[in-house]
């Protein structure tokens, strides 16, 4: 199942993680329900006018990445495979198979290519929340 939801504002940011560093937000907007999300499938928020490819593990974890192929330019980041290569989770492009780690956005075929990476968090009510830096837009 591949859906594509619109977020909504919520509460200030308290903490959150992208990419192994301090994300520094303006705000979180809620994009749907933990249990809406399906183990190693993706599904495609609208945040501040950007796609974000959302991804739930096996193991729960939460990870958002850029929607957009950067090899192909499509849309379809969130229509990718999940598994796993050397125990990151990553996603594969539905285009030319390329792998990208949902940790950092890294191609693992390419290291100077990258996904941007957004901070995601399960909040208060189950609700999951994406926060886009100011000023970004994809």
């Amino acid at each position: 199942m591949t859906a594509e939801l619109t977020a909504e504002p919520s509460a200030p940011p308290e903490t959150a993680m992208t990419a192994g560093q301090p994300a520094t937000p303006s705000r979180w907007h809620a994009v749907c329900r933990y249990g809406d999300l399906t183990p190693e499938r993706g599904a495609c928020a609208i945040v501040e006018g950007a796609q974000v490819a959302i991804f739930r593990t096996f193991d729960g974890a939460l990870h958002a990445v850029g929607n957009l192929d950067p090899f192909s330019g499509a849309q379809v980041i969130s229509r990718g495979i999940q598994g796993t290569r050397g125990g990151a989770p990553v996603v594969a492009s539905p285009m030319y198979k390329d792998v990208f780690d949902l940790r950092t956005g890294r191609c693992a075929d390419d290291p100077a290519v990258a996904l941007p990476v957004y901070a995601i968090r399960r909040a208060a009510g189950d609700r999951v929340e994406v926060a886009v830096p100011d000023g970004h837009r994809q």
